[in-house]
């Protein structure tokens, strides 16, 4: 059987650029290179494409051992070498004179995980892996996927959006509408945002200007949520028409909440797989996730974050991200390979997902001779 060519697209415009880098590295040591030859694709902080042969010297590096350092030094000693590695082997980028059949965009948050990319994609005619246009930018922005969540019947925490330029104007009119409408504690993000960052917990007036000024350093729309004590639990989600949901896992972050370090750097957050908690529960949780990745459109994957609130029970949808992390301590790779399904095979999954969704897509009418009867 001749392999086929997967294009593996990682880095990005994005604050989860480095977290992206250690996504796509896991991906490549975990693909079966006897059904795919990768083909790795690096792009910049600023939005320029590498070439493969550069992109994969790249993705050698072992930036994940870099960020649990906590070195500044180090990470920035890295992402020169990087740079160095990337310049001078910028180029257009050329699908078809790669020859590739099949692109996994492993690129978290903005350009990359918010249909930017997925549109390029199907503009040239090309499968990936993952959600496309629609579901992509819904899921991305959390103030939209609220409204979507809302709509179709799930819990959602009460929440306000704010834009980057009413906070000259109007600091005091918004810090009194959060506590009237809100109180404290409160989670303050940047709308369109993934691995935690430049989220914050606010618990007093005094903090949440910083709070603010700190997420509209990573998107213009901020959203800001009442806070809740609550339990944490993830869910993944495979398939197009059909999805399947894995076990329930929860997490037990070492921080506050599960913030950027207690993720990636410290390493001593709890990941319970599968949690600790009744059948019923589980049983409902999983319904929860695949009615929330049907009501965005989700295809090919997901994973589906909710809290419990740990004073009555309601169960509330956090978010749902549609390119998880696949680093060594991601929940998805994680969770599957509880049900069964090894890295591998998920990866071989994801692929064939892909490929399934392009050809159901390649029998719609495209529009070519519409008027005529």
């Amino acid at each position: 059987m001749t392999s086929k060519t997967l294009g593996l697209i990682f880095g990005g415009r994005s604050g989860e650029h480095e977290i992206s880098i250690i996504s796509a590295r896991s991906i490549a040591q975990h693909i079966d290179n006897t059904k795919y030859s990768l083909k790795p694709i690096y792009i910049t902080q600023s939005g320029e494409w590498i070439n493969p042969e550069a992109s994969e010297k790249i993705l050698a590096i072992d930036f994940d051992r870099v960020v649990k350092s906590a070195s500044e030094q180090k990470r920035n000693e890295a992402l020169q070498t990087i740079s160095n590695l990337a310049e001078g082997n910028r180029f257009s980028f050329d699908f078809q004179k790669e020859h590739i059949d099949v692109v996994f965009p492993c690129l978290h948050g903005p350009y990359g995980e918010d249909g930017t990319v997925q549109g390029l994609l199907d503009m040239h005619k090309l499968p990936y892996v993952g959600c496309d246009v629609l579901s992509s930018a819904i899921t991305m922005d959390k103030a939209m996927s609220k409204i979507c969540f809302s709509h179709a019947g799930l819990n959602i925490t009460d929440f306000l959006v704010f834009y980057r330029h009413n906070f000259d104007s109007d600091m005091p009119g918004i810090t009194a509408l959060i506590e009237t409408k809100l109180g404290y504690p409160v989670f303050v993000k940047p709308a369109n945002m993934g691995s935690s960052v430049g989220i914050s917990k606010v618990k007093s007036s005094e903090d949440l200007q910083p709070a603010l000024e700190l997420a509209a350093t990573y998107d213009r729309k901020i959203v800001v949520e009442k806070g809740l004590e609550a339990r944490e639990f993830e869910v993944a989600v495979l398939g197009n028409q059909d999805p399947i949901a894995s076990p329930v896992g929860e997490i037990v972050p070492c921080n506050e909440f599960y913030d950027f370090n207690a993720k990636y750097v410290k390493g001593t957050s709890k990941l319970f797989i599968p949690a600790e908690i009744s059948e019923s529960l589980s049983e409902r949780l999983r319904d929860l996730a695949i009615k929330a990745y049907k009501a965005a459109a989700c295809e090919g994957m997901a994973r589906v974050d909710f809290l419990m609130d740990k004073h009555n029970d309601t169960i509330y949808i956090n978010e749902i991200n549609t390119i998880p992390g696949f680093t060594s301590i991601s929940m998805f790779p994680k969770l599957f390979a509880h049900a069964g399904i090894a890295y591998p095979d998920l990866i071989d999954r994801l692929i064939q997902l892909a490929i399934a969704r392009y050809d159901d897509k390649s029998n719609v009418h495209n529009g070519k001779n519409s008027l005529q009867p």
